[in-house]
């Protein structure tokens, strides 16, 4: 990584003018956010555009597109407004985290706070955050939802903040309260609950990384099935459920080769194991739904070099022999001399090894 670089990688940008979603490769420096077109698969410099942190407020989660749960939105000082979607929660996270540091590098008391709230509690590896809503919907023992009035408005099938904590922690999901708050905030970013009601809509858009569900009496909830785009049973039947009943290894944003105009296009890949599959998404649509994928099965996978400097790039051969190139921008620069010097040959080998 470059001298001054807090971090580096492919996020989704919402346009200015007509808000269509781009890909785009993001340099976070300490008092500015770069980023870059792409052309080849390769960045184009000079910078496609810049944005001013000083003075800046970052909202994460982002509930602004009910679509898009992995947004960041970031607000200028003069009220610009800009919309970054990240591949995961991991990784939208890691973003705000950086981000949130660059704003408030004059304040060691809130670098601080981040700090702490990076390291905080973390979802064991063999729960998944589907397993704990499938609990939650349980009839008999599930959390259960009711009408509840806010401020003179009634609201069918939500549940109390306080409620859903008190249930986490009884069904054994969270050890205490901190930690049930911060399990409830995760499955409200991957956008299975939703917040009803002034009192929670507002904690959500304060933009306050610390406080975004309420743990609270008066705040209301209710699973958010209305955020799930329906699809046709003929769609439903086209993808196989088999393929996508995978667990998720490992997912990111990787520039792909087209099989015919051998054009470069940024897509979210996702790696499943039992069974092996490889799907990529088109990240500039809304509906959370494979482009393409294929079995891993029998396939040979090696990461590229030209006379043996590392490209960055990883061919693919699917059986029986269809060829498929990935690339990672971070390690494809224009100069080879450069291209050993910032190359991380460990974002290619992860990919490789996964």
């Amino acid at each position: 990584m470059e001298d001054g670089v807090l971090k580096e990688g492919f996020l989704v940008k919402r346009g200015h003018i007509v808000h269509n979603w781009k890909a785009r490769w993001f340099i976070l420096r300490q008092n500015t956010l770069l980023y870059y077109k792409l052309e080849g698969g390769r960045r184009v410099t000079p910078p496609k555009g810049r944005i001013l942190l000083d003075g800046c407020t970052i909202t994460c989660p982002c509930l602004d597109y009910e679509n898009r749960p992995l947004l960041i939105k970031l607000k200028t000082q003069t009220s610009t407004e800009y919309f970054l979607e990240a591949c995961s929660r991991e990784e939208r996270d890691a973003w705000a985290f950086e981000i949130t540091g660059a704003i408030h590098a004059g304040q060691p008391g809130k670098v601080q706070q981040l700090h702490i709230l990076k390291n905080s509690f973390k979802l064991p590896p063999h729960i998944s955050l589907h397993h704990i809503v499938d609990k939650m919907r349980d009839s008999s023992n599930g959390i259960r939802s009711s009408p509840n009035m806010e401020q003179g408005s009634t609201y069918k099938k939500t549940f109390l903040g306080s409620s859903l904590v008190d249930w986490l922690i009884s069904s054994s999901f969270a050890a205490n309260r901190l930690e049930a708050v911060t399990l409830a905030s995760m499955l409200m970013e991957e956008n299975f609950l939703r917040p009803v009601g002034v009192r929670s809509t507002g904690a959500i858009r304060s933009g306050d990384l610390a406080d975004q569900f309420l743990d609270d009496s008066t705040a209301l909830y209710t699973f958010a099935e209305s955020c799930k785009k329906k699809i046709s049973s003929r769609e439903e039947l086209s993808l196989s459920t088999v393929e996508l009943s995978g667990t998720v290894v490992k997912q990111g944003y990787l520039a792909k080769q087209g099989h015919k105009r051998k054009n470069w296009k940024v897509r979210r890949f996702v790696l499943r194991k039992d069974p092996a599959y490889l799907h990529y998404y088109d990240p500039s649509k809304e509906e959370n739904r494979p482009v393409g994928g294929f079995s891993l099965r029998g396939s040979l996978v090696s990461a590229l070099e030209d006379n043996g400097v590392p490209t960055g790039k990883v061919q693919l051969r699917p059986w029986p022999g269809d060829l498929r190139v990935l690339s990672n921008l971070s390690n494809v620069h224009s100069c080879k001399t450069r291209l050993w010097k910032l190359s991380r040959p460990f974002s290619v080998r992860g990919w490789c090894e996964c």
